[in-house]
């Protein structure tokens, strides 16, 4: 499959810590790719290398063949990728509907003085995304929560709320850090639905960080593992969890075990 991002020698050093190391991936178009590996591997500082937070001091990042370095985050969004956090950042004063649109705002046009005046045009375009945000929540398994105030959600909702947001601004890839992080059960698994239906219904690409090995397992088609932030191994699920220097840096033998009976979680 053709490769939607390309990361190509990518190194990123705080100080005298190289947070990542010389990385190489490629993240086919229409793939569901997993990055795990020990905290502290250089994980989220990948993905903020990726979404413009950070630049990296050497490397390239090509998006449909198209340079990403350099460009502010919100050029990045405009592009087409998209990301959610490990610690939940919602507008907590605003509702469920409130968020999507601020989501939406790289897509509208019309200017300030349009939304002064209340311009045909204007009204059109807000009736619009208000609909589309709409949509945007009943996908996410949202339906009916619109106007509820977003602290007031349960975390699980909160966090379907976030990838509901990021969608607003229509990518093409999605970044998801610790999407099933403090997640119960039954909320993990209408995670790992809501991403498998993020590629199969609407053609996103999804990149995620996740620590809980059951999700990865189940809905990764590749997988990368960074140590110390080096990219130490990558391959299939069933190809990274049989191999040695993953099991000695993160899986340990113990879980590996487990997870070749398919019984592990994490």
């Amino acid at each position: 499959m053709t490769a939607l991002l390309s990361v190509q020698r990518v190194t990123k050093v705080f100080g005298g810590l190289t947070a990542v190391d010389a990385v190489n991936l490629d993240i086919a178009e229409q793939s569901i790719t997993s990055l795990i590996g020990p905290n502290g591997a250089g994980k989220t500082t990948l993905f903020n290398c990726l979404t413009g937070l950070h630049r990296p001091e050497v490397g390239e990042i090509l998006f449909d063949g198209d340079t990403l370095i350099g460009l502010r985050p919100d050029e990045i969004t405009d592009r087409g990728v998209a990301r959610t956090y490990q610690n939940i950042r919602l507008f907590g004063r605003m509702t469920a509907l409130e968020n999507v649109l601020v989501g939406q705002h790289l897509r509208l046009h019309a200017s300030h003085w349009s939304a002064v005046l209340r311009t045909t045009r204007q009204q059109v375009e807000e009736r619009e995304a208000r609909e589309f945000a709409r949509e945007l929540l009943d996908f996410v398994g949202l339906h009916g929560r619109e106007e509820v105030v977003s602290t007031n959600l349960p975390y699980g909702d909160q966090r379907l709320l976030e990838v509901a947001r990021a969608l607003g601004s229509r990518p093409r890839l999605l970044l998801l850090d610790e999407p099933a992080a403090g997640m119960n059960p039954s909320e993990t698994e209408r995670m790992m639905e809501l991403v498998h239906r993020l590629r199969d219904e609407k053609g996103v690409t999804v990149f995620l960080i996740e620590h809980d090995m059951k999700v990865v397992m189940s809905i990764s088609e590749s997988v990368a593992v960074l140590d110390y932030g080096e990219k130490i191994a990558e391959g299939t699920p069933e190809e990274v969890r049989a191999n040695a220097r993953v099991i000695e840096a993160y899986l340990g033998p113990d879980v590996a075990v487990q997870e070749t009976a398919g019984t592990a979680s994490s």
